[in-house]
């Protein structure tokens, strides 16, 4: 079953008097459930595309459809709602508030999402319960990282948007982190939206979005993708 729908999608920038295009005319379908990479260099649109499937930003042409909803020409406000009841973000760096203890940087999703799930059982979901009440600056970069994900998840989202979310990690701790974002996902029944420029990623991947100038050059589908104990980094 499709949960998105890109249609005619343009997102144009004026600079004094030139019009950039970051996406130019984009059209695809996603299904439910599904782990997609959108691969693509740095400038390729990629990151542009993650921002308006997340509700960060609107189109300037076409139309995107979310879980049968077309949050084109949704409002600021209607936007963040939109953000808040349907999608889950991970960042390269991973946002946490310094300030918060693990539990309560977690917990903190309660406040903006009506379904959130319980922070312990998602810290413990990461394997980090005994990290509860540390502080980020305590924890290591991958630890931080998979807070970030118990974050995201424990909003209960439709949908996982992954911008670059091992970029910051040496290769070791970045294939612990793919292996965490699948196994959450399979388990709470999630879609996974990764943007990277890393093709190893894209062997793990049920479909391969490949971005260029703007534009959609591929979509590929693998029946029988690898897992990450199978990829090569």
């Amino acid at each position: 079953m499709a949960i998105v729908q890109f249609e005619n999608v343009t997102k144009a920038y004026i600079s004094g008097d030139h019009e950039l295009k970051a996406l130019n005319d984009v059209s695809f379908t996603l299904d439910e459930g599904k782990f997609v990479v959108i691969l693509g260099p740095s400038g390729a649109g990629k990151s542009t595309l993650l921002n308006m499937l997340g509700g960060l930003d609107s189109p300037s042409e076409g139309t995107i459809t979310v879980g049968g909803r077309d949050i084109s020409t949704l409002s600021d406000n209607e936007l963040a709602d939109y953000r808040a009841a349907t999608v889950g973000f991970v960042f390269q760096f991973y946002n946490l508030i310094p300030t918060l203890t693990v539990y309560e940087n977690v917990e903190l999703v309660s406040e903006i999402s009506k379904d959130a799930l319980d922070a312990k059982q998602m810290v413990a979901e990461v394997g980090l319960s005994d990290h509860l009440h540390n502080f980020p600056s305590e924890l290591s970069g991958g630890e931080q990282q998979r807070i970030s994900i118990a974050r995201a998840l424990a909003k209960n989202p439709k949908i996982l948007l992954c911008d670059e979310p091992t970029g910051a990690l040496d290769s070791e701790t970045g294939v612990m982190v793919l292996k965490l974002l699948l196994r959450m996902a399979q388990n709470y029944g999630k879609t996974i939206v990764i943007v990277t420029h890393n093709q190893s990623i894209a062997k793990m991947a049920d479909v391969v979005i490949r971005v260029k100038n703007g534009k959609i050059r591929s979509i590929e589908e693998q029946a029988d993708p690898m897992s990450a104990d199978e990829v090569e980094w």
